[in-house]
């Protein structure tokens, strides 16, 4: 009988202090859609506004058709709706290689997205400038977000 008392306080105690948690919820940063003019056959697409400093280790957000030099070449790929959100890429062209990668749109529904952006993105990127092609390989604990960053890099080559 005593154990019984024992763990039904227990429980009741355990359940207060449950219930009694206030969490925060994070704030995520909102994206303003702006539409960028591209070049080389590519057709307007929404973008995230981009912060004119750069943070080191940081991938690039926004559209890079505004700073091209005569020889460069922008083509946006089409958008990838993935599970947890669109992605969308731009890349800059120099002599058909491909110099310069943006991430026009990527999930940021929750600040985990966000984070799973900062990983996998810089990783991603460097793959694309390494092959120069869509066969990379996908990061772990990000495989849809990197489903849909090749998916729209494959769309971005076959207009290229």
């Amino acid at each position: 009988m005593r154990r019984v008392i024992l763990t039904i306080a227990g429980t009741i105690a355990g359940l207060v202090a449950l219930l009694s948690f206030k969490s925060h919820v994070p704030s995520v940063p909102s994206a303003s859609a702006a539409t960028t003019g591209g070049t080389g056959g590519t057709s307007s697409a929404p973008s995230s506004a981009s912060s004119s400093a750069a943070v080191p280790g940081e991938f690039p957000m926004g559209s890079l058709a505004a700073n091209l030099a005569k020889d460069e070449t922008a083509v946006t790929g089409q958008v990838a709706n993935t599970v947890y959100g669109p992605v969308q890429i731009q890349l800059i062209f120099r002599s058909d290689k491909i110099i310069k990668v943006a991430v026009l749109r990527q999930p940021m529904n929750t600040i985990h997205d966000i984070q799973i952006g900062e990983f996998a993105f810089p990783k991603l990127i460097g793959e694309t400038l390494t092959a120069q092609t869509a066969k990379i390989d996908a990061v772990s604990g990000a495989s849809y977000t990197s489903a849909g960053y090749i998916q729209s890099l494959q769309s971005a080559l076959d207009h290229a």
